[in-house]
């Protein structure tokens, strides 16, 4: 059976493991916390040293790998494989050639996925969404992100943006500054960030999501619970609106929510089927919508899936409406009409 290296990057956790597929089977699995603080060099470093040594079990074990599949936070170059953009959570990420750099110290063939895309084809492949050709997969947790699944290959636009669902516009969000500096994006307001500035706004109360979520589900009616329900409620009818209006662009075969607040208790739910009827056409208003079920090693099984996928022909160069190989590169001016040397 083949299998790959898989390696998680994230905010406060680095993973790695050996994915066998199909399956999935994931074995000499390892984490480490993300020293995050203390810069992009010292991510780069830990996350090198930790797929070294799930490699090194592996190998001493006969366990033969044949490729690296990376998920990691920020935006992924769709062609080079370095980050091209990062938030704050990994200071200075943004810049570092991850795909070079990982060959490089491991001698295997590397591909690398933003965290969000390879969750969602870990979830499209081997998870809910398995059997569908088209899979929407929504995270709605301390952030909100998305990606579209066709054919098991996430479809990550141009520039590696496509799926940044937090940021779609909603009217709930009106006002409220979103982690992108704009303002009015559902990320603003429904993700777990925003939850919390939102209810210590209207409370003076510092609560986690979490915590709301504890409020709202109390069978304790008055004051701080009702506040929690009618934010809860608020949330789910937001990120419906963005789930309805992408269903209206893309219409998928299903659409698999997850993240901590796809678990989030009444009335979130209910807001969440709300939001899509108020948004989404008739023809698409009836699209299955499915709780994630896998966790956080759907990125892992993601990362694999498409880094043995794409080492094997025909899939060895991503399909035009993917990454193209000639995909855009932020780092080069464009060329004016007037300019062009044809």
């Amino acid at each position: 059976m083949p299998r790959a290296l898989a390696l998680d990057i994230g905010g406060s956790k680095l993973a790695a493991a050996v994915v066998e597929l199909p399956g999935p089977v994931v074995t000499h699995a390892r984490s480490v916390p993300t020293p995050a603080a203390q810069g992009g060099a010292a991510v780069l470093a830990a996350a090198s040293d930790l797929a070294r040594q799930v490699l090194a079990s592996a190998v001493g074990e006969g366990v033969a790998v044949e490729v690296l599949g990376v998920s990691s936070a920020g935006t992924v170059h769709p062609v080079e494989g370095r980050i091209t953009h990062a938030t704050d959570t990994l200071p200075g990420w943004a810049g570092t050639p991850l795909r070079d750099h990982l060959q490089h110290e491991l001698g295997l063939p590397v591909t690398v996925l933003n965290d969000v895309h390879a969750h969602g084809v870990g979830e499209a492949v081997h998870g809910v969404g398995r059997g569908h050709r088209r899979v929407l997969a929504v995270a709605v947790g301390t952030g909100v992100g998305g990606g579209l699944v066709v054919d098991g290959e996430p479809v990550v636009g141009a520039r590696g943006v496509a799926g940044h669902v937090g940021h779609l516009p909603v009217p709930e969000a009106v006002g409220m500054p979103c982690t992108c500096g704009r303002e009015g994006h559902l990320e603003g307001f429904a993700s777990g960030s925003g939850l919390r500035a939102v209810f210590r706004t209207r409370t003076g109360q510092d609560l986690t999501a979490r915590q709301i979520a504890g409020l709202a589900s109390a069978d304790d009616p008055g004051g701080l619970h009702d506040a929690a329900r009618a934010l809860l409620a608020e949330a789910g009818r937001a990120t419906g609106r963005a789930v309805g209006a992408l269903l209206n662009v893309l219409d998928p075969d299903v659409v698999v929510v997850g993240g901590g607040l796809a678990r989030a208790p009444r009335p979130w739910p209910s807001s969440l089927a709300e939001g899509i009827r108020l948004e989404a056409m008739d023809p698409v208003a009836a699209t299955p919508v499915l709780v994630s079920g896998a966790g956080a090693e759907a990125a892992l099984w993601g990362a694999a899936h498409v880094a043995l996928r794409r080492a094997t022909p025909p899939h060895a160069a991503p399909a035009d409406s993917l990454a193209p190989p000639d995909a855009y590169d932020p780092t080069v001016p464009p060329v004016r009409a007037e300019e062009d040397p044809r």
